[in-house]
């Protein structure tokens, strides 16, 4: 009996809580989607009350009819005047909400009622079009919200543990299954994995990675089980970094919407006492005067001026442009940035890292007769080990473990030379023949004409030879110089290599003017001289070093990828998949993007003024008012919306 009592007690408790879980699923839903909810009541009893306007209408007592239709008014009606009660409160008076009530309030006290009603609820359709295309434009950027997994797991004395990625430490070693997401920025242990980058570059094609290279928190491991060793801390991962100022973009505004929302500032309360002269004016001048006629024109004068075509699409046409970049993984860090890109007319380039793939391979090892070939590169990977270059660790991977015997004393960077280090007592200087030149060792001129990186080496204030090393292009590098020439933008390359070097790079790519043998300090000059002949100019770079021209152009844009933190902070445009046929992509958006405002802009102002003149003299009704502000609104929308669907 006991047992009997309980398992009915359990069925009774396990019914109570499904009812309870879809009773809140269902309050879920419908508070979702009470907006919906709330037009489509007023939808129907609108034409509800039309239809019967229209068989009863002599039966229908007056206020039966204004009743009804005040029911239908208020699930459309009574959110704005909520909006507008608040802001009012606030300081606020002249706005979109208050236009819309008063123009509506003001359409029932002239016995216009399925017109108020009519009026509020285009609004609200409106608000909805415009939510649903904020949803859409943010959609893309939601989807690198997500790309951080909570857990991951860590290798920890042969077993695995699982573990908050906030708590992961640097150093611990996470084992990544097929299909699992990376959660923090590492190093592959493992010899060869396959990950697909498609949310976090926009690039679909797979990106194969070998031991020892970079692999970034968001990329997915597609095809077999790796190890990969945490680098750096779960805030500190690229992708954090880029999330975070992808959550600012939004607030760096263009020039022409903080145009607009001044403008609406202004121009509402203009409007607004425009529509009060029409009921009053007409009362000194016109003979056979009616008060709610003229009321009735000023209703529709109020309901046309209402800016929401303008206040609503503009913003909306940047967000979908900060969208579409997002989906061809390319952050821009404010809708200015969009108008900026439209215009731009010349390109500058670094040439390692951002046209060159930045993977150096030793091609040739010249030592000087009397110097030891074997020491000679043991010491200069010696002292490249205190270099983080491309170029250093290319020199470490050829000569491998040699240095064991050998000490190292103080080391010195030189910007733009090369490294000055001690080793075993013994000066050895490693650098371009800039580096050679300061010091006063003498070597052939000729060598200078090699069309490829060479370091220098010099021990004890002698020459003791060079090595040859030479650097991958991009395969989208000759892609990318090409459409930016068809877009008739001019294209220049400044490097820190040598000219023979990067002259050989301009040449393979057809680019238009090439610099080399560039100090950090050269490059800004070089800069400000472009800048003082061609405006708007974009700088696009990788390195710690480019960081300062970045800050100088008018367009800074950082390789999101390869490039260093301060770059990518200092950038107003990161490009994360290092192509650099983005940069010509990131223009076409936005030219796209100022193209739709500049549409939208030149839609809402010319219906508007149009209908405003035969409202004033009583040509057009409340119908031709609906339409010139919440038709214009969703013709703005949706042209808007177009940016979002760009295919570049």
């Amino acid at each position: 009996m006991n047992q009997h009592t309980q398992n009915h007690s359990e069925e009774h408790t396990h019914e109570e809580e499904c009812c309870t879980a879809e009773k809140q699923t269902s309050e879920s839903w419908i508070t979702q989607n009470s907006e919906y909810i709330s037009a489509g009541i007023s939808l129907v009893l609108l034409l509800t009350g039309i239809a019967l306007d229209y068989f009863l209408k002599d039966q229908m007592h007056l206020y039966f009819r204004l009743g009804f239709y005040l029911i239908a008014y208020l699930p459309v009606g009574w959110p704005v005047w909520k909006n507008a009660v608040t802001t009012t409160l606030k300081g606020d008076i002249f706005n979109e909400f208050v236009l819309m009530g008063i123009a509506t309030l003001g359409a029932f006290f002239v016995g216009e009622y399925p017109e108020g009603v009519t009026v509020m609820l285009f609004y609200a359709i409106g608000e909805l079009f415009q939510g649903a295309a904020v949803r859409k434009a943010k959609s893309s950027i939601k989807a690198l919200l997500d790309q951080r997994p909570d857990e991951v797991t860590i290798l920890q004395d042969g077993k695995t543990i699982t573990k908050k990625a906030e708590a992961v430490t640097i150093g611990e070693i996470i084992q990544l299954r097929p299909g699992d997401k990376l959660a923090l920025d590492g190093e592959l242990l493992s010899q060869q994995a396959s990950f697909n980058t498609a949310a976090l570059t926009g690039e679909s094609k797979p990106d194969t990675k070998q031991k020892g290279e970079t692999v970034l928190a968001g990329m997915i491991n597609q095809n077999q089980l790796c190890e990969v060793k945490v680098t750096s801390a779960f805030a500190d991962s690229k992708l954090s970094k880029i999330l975070n100022l992808v959550q600012d973009a939004t607030t760096k505004k263009a020039p022409t919407e903080l145009f607009i929302r001044k403008f609406a500032r202004i121009y509402t309360p203009i409007v607004f006492f425009l529509a009060v002269a029409i009921i009053i004016l007409p009362y000194f001048f016109v003979g056979s005067y009616v008060f709610n006629d003229w009321l009735y024109r000023a209703l529709i004068f109020l309901v046309i001026s209402c800016p929401c075509a303008l206040v609503i699409s503009i913003p909306l046409g940047y967000f979908g442009g900060i969208g579409a970049g997002s989906r061809n993984g390319i952050l821009f860090k404010g809708s200015s940035y969009l108008d900026l890109m439209a215009t731009v007319r010349c390109v500058v380039m670094d040439k390692t890292g951002t046209l060159t793939k930045g993977v150096f391979k030793v091609q040739e090892v010249k030592i000087t007769e009397g110097f030891e070939q074997k020491e000679v590169l043991a010491m200069l990977a010696l002292v490249e080990s205190k270099s983080s270059h491309p170029v250093a660790k290319a020199i470490a991977d050829y000569v491998g473990n040699d240095t064991i015997k050998y000490q190292l004393g103080n080391t010195e960077e030189i910007a733009g030379h090369g490294l000055k280090g001690t080793i075993n007592s013994k000066e050895i200087l490693a650098g371009n023949f800039r580096m050679m030149d300061k010091f006063t060792i003498s070597y052939d001129a000729k060598l200078k004409e090699i069309p490829l990186t060479i370091v220098a080496i010099a021990v004890e204030k002698k020459f003791a030879g060079y090595i040859t090393i030479a650097d991958e292009i991009k395969e989208d590098a000759q892609q990318a110089i090409e459409a930016l020439t068809k877009l008739g933008i001019e294209t220049v390359m400044l490097s820190g290599d040598k000219t023979a070097v990067v002259n050989h790079v301009a040449s393979q790519l057809k680019i238009t003017k090439a610099y080399g043998d560039l100090l950090p300090e050269d490059k800004v000059t070089k800069v400000q001289e472009i800048k003082n002949t061609t405006s708007p100019v974009a700088f696009i770079g990788d390195g710690v070093n480019d960081a300062p021209v970045i800050a100088l152009s008018d367009i800074g844009i950082a390789m999101g990828g390869l490039g260093s933190d301060a770059t990518i902070e200092t950038a107003d445009i990161v490009i994360q998949n290092d192509m650099p046929s983005k940069i010509a992509t990131a223009i076409q958006i936005g030219k796209a993007t100022k193209r739709i405002v500049m549409q939208n802009i030149s839609l809402a102002f010319g219906v508007k003024v149009v209908v405003l003149i035969l409202g004033a003299g009583g040509i057009a009704t409340m119908w031709e008012a609906v339409f010139a502000d919440v038709g214009v609104a969703l013709l703005a929308i949706l042209n808007a919306v177009r940016i979002q669907k760009k295919k570049v």
